[in-house]
């Protein structure tokens, strides 16, 4: 080979390919991703993603917020009022990454009807 792959040069690659796959993880998910969609319309409350997020449990949103939150891709605010008022915002990389999974999300719900005939089908 010529030193590239795929288009990308192998200098350009990070040194622990391990590294890549658990930020994938982390960001790959089908619950961090649709809270990500989420938040790119702004600050939400922690009841109001419970609600726009379709089937997630309360114990899942709380592990993925504190993921999100962990890896910098949100904020947690509180606000000492009675009682206390937490919202949860993207930071900047959070909304880096709604910008590259915007794609992905479209292609979803585009091409939901065809999977769902497909799946019937097998």
């Amino acid at each position: 080979m010529n030193g590239t792959e795929g288009g990308a040069s192998r200098a350009a690659l990070p040194e622990d390919p391990c590294q890549v796959r658990e930020v994938l993880g982390i960001v790959g998910d089908k619950w961090s991703l649709l809270i990500v969609r989420h938040l790119s319309e702004g600050p939400r409350r922690f009841s109001e993603l419970k609600r726009a997020v379709d089937g997630i449990s309360q114990r899942m949103l709380t592990v993925t917020l504190r993921g999100l939150e962990r890896d910098g891709i949100l904020t947690r605010t509180v606000r000492s009022v009675m009682p206390p008022h937490v919202s949860y915002e993207l930071t900047p990389i959070g909304r880096a990454l709604r910008g590259a999974t915007a794609p992905l999300l479209e292609w979803s719900i585009t091409h939901l009807t065809h999977i769902d005939a497909a799946r019937a089908e097998y």
